[in-house]
């Protein structure tokens, strides 16, 4: 046994943190509030509880969701193999029963020999190696701990705009521009005619918006500067015109004149793979907002690697607080990991716990840190949550296909290609497993 690292949290990261800690022979405090407070959503006792949907996204290879669960797997994970054997039919997705998935973790967690769980909430972090796993809904006296090791960079809610690729863009219809020229033309602008704008607000303020739950609601009669664009839309016709879509300082190439409307398209990424839609934060559905956006011009195909969201998310400024290895910049014996670092989804969560336990096992044993090619999917979520180009607008992100590095080929068919991106992910990170000697251990 090497030294002990205390883990805050048994959801899907704490479980993935503590079962590879333990794996490599390392003791583990696994901290749980759990069955003596509940976060407003939990209702269950188990660990590794779902909340909302029971369903893991994608089983297959070719799709993000399906490429990181293999990766995963690679890696020795703890709720992989769980799922599976927990799972219930739903076509191509990989679902569970949500009460026997928990317990079947709960179970391995709880019986390890080098796991200790300890119940009750945590108000005060403690000594030694820590990962802190607390989930999205973090609040009260482990928050204000969180504050002080990161200061304004501590968010309690996730106001974000869709997102879609370059490529599926229609660049006959969009062009390059700023404001009056400024600078360089770093914004996609869509420019619409009266006929389409009146189009698009119709489909917009009729659209289905997403339910809230009680406390979800509470931020957005707070933060006006994050208004969901259907919000905007509702106040008056011309509401969006003077707010996101304001024409000003705009001219369209084609005709030589200013658009009636204007969305601007901003960057996403260093390699400007992904653009988001300024302005667009919403509470639509997801399918209404296919729908709806799809109506701009320009983004008829767009293919959205993330939908916009507004609700309840504590998570911290990782690019600017955490290196690659999720630990802290200020101090690296303080680790973060799950949703609380922007990596948005079940299983992104439990692969950021995943991660936090092989590095600081890693770390412990004086070994050389597992540093996952960019090119693999949990690579490019590590990159995406630590690259600083990012910690001025960061907003969490889940497993898609446009944040891996394009792969050199011109591929048209979408099936073909993302198989071509997960076979160069396993064999990256199979070359890089065998390179420092990494084995699962599970």
């Amino acid at each position: 046994m090497i030294g002990t690292v205390n883990v805050i949290g048994a959801g899907l990261a704490g479980c993935e943190a503590a079962w590879k800690l333990a794996c490599e022979g390392i003791n583990v405090k696994l901290y749980e509030m759990k069955p003596e407070k509940y976060s407003p959503a939990h209702k269950y006792k188990g660990f590794a509880e779902l909340v909302c949907s029971n369903s893991l996204k994608a089983a297959r290879i070719e799709s993000a969701a399906g490429l990181l669960k293999y990766e995963m797997e690679m890696l020795g994970s703890l709720t992989v193999p769980c799922a599976k054997e927990n799972s219930v039919e739903a076509g191509g997705a990989l679902a569970v029963d949500r009460e026997k998935f928990s317990d079947s973790v709960t179970e391995k967690i709880s019986s390890h020999p080098l796991i200790e769980v300890i119940p009750g909430e945590v108000t005060e972090l403690p000594e030694g190696m820590t990962i802190i796993a607390t989930g999205p809904l973090t609040g009260g006296a482990m928050a204000e701990r969180i504050h002080e090791l990161c200061g304004e960079g501590l968010s309690f809610y996730d106001a974000a705009a869709p997102i879609v690729t370059y490529e599926s863009l229609d660049t006959d219809r969009v062009f390059f521009a700023s404001r009056y020229d400024r600078g360089d033309a770093d914004y996609i602008n869509c420019p619409m005619n009266k006929e389409e704008y009146l189009a698009f607000y119709e489909a917009l303020i009729s659209a289905e918006r997403t339910e809230l739950k009680d406390f979800e609601t509470h931020p957005f009669s707070v933060y006006e500067g994050c208004m969901p664009i259907e919000v905007l839309a509702s106040r008056g016709v011309d509401t969006m015109r003077f707010g996101p879509m304001k024409p000003v300082g705009i001219t369209d190439p084609a005709t030589g004149r200013r658009p009636y409307a204007v969305v601007q398209l901003r960057r996403e990424n260093r390699e400007g793979s992904l653009f988001n839609l300024v302005g667009f934060q919403t509470n639509l559905k997801f399918g209404e907002q296919k729908r709806v956006f799809s109506m701009i011009p320009g983004l008829a195909d767009a293919e959205f690697m993330r939908f916009g969201v507004m609700h309840r998310n504590t998570f911290i400024n990782s690019p600017e607080l955490l290196n690659a290895d999720f630990s802290l910049k200020k101090d690296p014996d303080i680790y973060f990991a799950g949703q609380i670092t922007g990596t948005e989804g079940y299983m992104e969560s439990a692969a950021g716990g995943l991660i936090a336990g092989i590095s600081a096992a890693r770390r412990l044993k004086g070994l050389e840190p597992l540093v996952l090619p960019a090119d693999t999917m949990t690579g490019a979520l590590c990159r995406y949550i630590s690259d600083p180009y990012n910690s001025g607008k960061f907003q969490p992100m889940g497993a898609n296909m446009g944040i891996l590095p394009d792969i050199g080929v011109r591929i048209k068919d979408k099936k073909e290609k993302y198989g071509a991106y997960a076979a160069r992910a396993v064999e990256s990170l199979k070359k890089e497993m065998e390179r420092i000697g990494y084995e699962n251990n599970r």
